[in-house]
């Protein structure tokens, strides 16, 4: 099908701030697409409490955030927002995840809440980007389980925000085999965790108790289980972090919601995620393990996924 020039124009204007936002300038996550003479619609690509709070005060029509539970965080106001925001939710980008916390086997601990009783020197390595989610709901876990991070350096120990994931060949894996770090807490369970026992690492799970704390909150429990790690000794119970929300502002208009949508399911066999295939939109609009709904639907979005048969 011959393509007319504007439609050209559109994708190549597109991809190029697909490509922009999606860099490593923290600074360029941020796209507006200006149609005709109207509001333009501003797009971010950021997952962090700074874009979660510009979509609140209304300088972003959308952004996406990583995992679910942040969303959890911002409408109930915990840290870091200080206030309850109006946000809602388009759909849920199903990303299976938990948070896992990987120590030195020598240090003898059984569970996480061993560190608050045993008071180990544990040099921690965090993920790098001080801004992360990973941090407000280590914060969270930490506090459940009789601790804080900031303990750690009492005890002899430290707790560093350096690089990206823990990948095996990567930095993080060469700080734990040189003894510059003995522990790492993180999330992308997939990308290292049976790599991280076959180098001397036991991962801790949660006590039942800790996790009831947790849930209380509103986060969700989640299992590291033998299936998908047949390294590991046994389940361990820990705390998810499944999920990236595409979200709105609460009283987005029911029309730009609308079109958001249907931009979705218009590209969504284009649309790029964490498997193979176009956007599982039937299950994006559903609340799954693998893309838990932490807050409402907005209601434009709630009735457009009916109307396409997606919900019952």
């Amino acid at each position: 099908m011959m393509l007319s020039a504007y439609t050209i124009r559109s994708r190549i204007v597109l991809e190029m701030a697909s490509h922009i936002v999606g860099g490593d300038d923290p600074d360029l996550r941020i796209a507006e697409v200006h149609v005709g003479e109207g509001e333009p619609l501003r797009l971010s690509a950021a997952s962090t409490s700074a874009g979660m709070l510009q979509v609140a005060e209304r300088k972003l029509d959308l952004a996406i955030a990583n995992p679910s539970a942040a969303l959890m965080l911002a409408r109930t106001g915990r840290q870091p927002f200080g206030r309850p925001l109006p946000l809602a939710t388009i759909a849920v980008i199903p990303s299976p995840d938990q948070y896992v916390f990987a120590v030195r086997r020598e240090f003898g601990l059984a569970t996480f809440e061993d560190i608050a009783d045993k008071r180990p020197a544990l040099d921690v390595l965090l993920r790098g980007a001080p801004d992360h989610f990973l941090h407000y709901v280590l914060d969270d876990i930490a506090a459940a389980a009789g601790f804080s991070m900031r303990d750690l350096a009492t005890w002899g120990g430290s707790a560093r925000k350096v690089g990206t994931v823990p990948y095996p060949d990567g930095p993080k894996f060469a700080a734990l085999r040189s003894g510059e770090a003995n522990a790492i807490f993180d999330e992308a369970a997939d990308r290292w965790v049976n790599e991280a026992i076959d180098l001397g690492l036991s991962i801790l799970p949660l006590a039942e108790a800790t996790v009831r704390k947790l849930e209380a909150i509103g986060y969700r429990r989640a299992v590291l289980d033998r299936k998908r790690f047949p390294k590991l000794p046994a389940d361990v119970l820990t705390i998810d972090f499944s999920g990236w929300p595409i979200f709105v502002h609460a009283e987005l208009p029911d029309a730009r919601v609308t079109q958001i949508c249907a931009a979705l399911e218009a590209r969504k066999a284009a649309m790029p995620w964490q498997e193979d295939g176009p956007l599982p939109l039937a299950t994006m609009c559903r609340d799954t393990p693998e893309g838990p709904v932490s807050a409402p639907f907005h209601p434009a979005a709630e009735k457009f996924w009916r109307e396409r048969g997606y919900l019952t």
